[in-house]
C-alpha cells in the first residue's frame, strides 16, 4: 500500500511541516504568561498542538484506506482544536494578534491539508472498489 493511495504527494515534507508546527507550538506555550488562564490554555493547547503531528505519523502508518481516513480525521480535529485555543488567546489579549497571526495560518493551512487528502483518499477508495474483491485489505 502506497501513500499516494492515500492522498499524500509529499509525506516526507508533511511530517516535517507538522512537527516543525508541533514546535512552535511548544515555543510559544513556553513564552505565555504564568497566570491561571495562561497555564490552563498552555495546557490545551500543548495537548492538541503537538497531537496533530503525532497522528499525522500514524496516518502515514495506516493499514488500510479506512484506517487511513479514520486517523486523518483526527488529525484535522486536532489542528481545528488548536486553531481554537490560538484564537482564544487572541482575544484573551494574552498573546497579540500580530505574534499569533503566522501560526494561526499555518494551522489553517495544515487544515486544508488534511481536508484535501481525506477527499482524495475517499474518492479513490471509491473509484477502485469495482476492482476490489472481499476482504480487501482496501475495505
Amino acid at each position: 500500500m502506497r501513500n499516494s493511495e492515500f492522498g499524500i504527494r509529499n509525506q516526507p515534507d508533511l511530517k516535517r511541516r507538522t512537527k516543525a508546527f508541533a514546535l512552535r507550538i511548544l515555543k510559544l506555550v513556553d513564552a505565555l504568561p504564568k497566570t491561571t488562564a495562561g497555564r490552563a490554555l498552555a495546557s490545551q493547547i500543548v495537548r492538541s498542538g503537538t497531537s496533530v503531528s503525532a497522528n499525522y505519523r500514524a496516518a502515514c502508518r495506516a493499514r488500510s484506506t479506512a484506517d487511513f481516513i479514520a486517523k486523518m480525521g483526527i488529525v484535522e480535529e486536532e489542528a481545528d482544536e488548536t486553531l481554537f485555543w490560538l484564537e482564544l488567546l487572541e482575544e484573551s489579549e494574552l498573546v497579540s494578534a500580530t505574534k499569533l497571526a503566522a501560526i494561526k495560518q499555518e494551522a489553517n493551512e495544515l487544515i486544508a491539508i488534511t481536508i484535501a487528502s481525506i477527499k482524495t483518499a475517499r474518492r479513490n477508495r471509491s473509484s477502485n472498489s469495482a476492482f476490489r474483491t472481499p476482504n480487501s485489505a482496501f475495505e
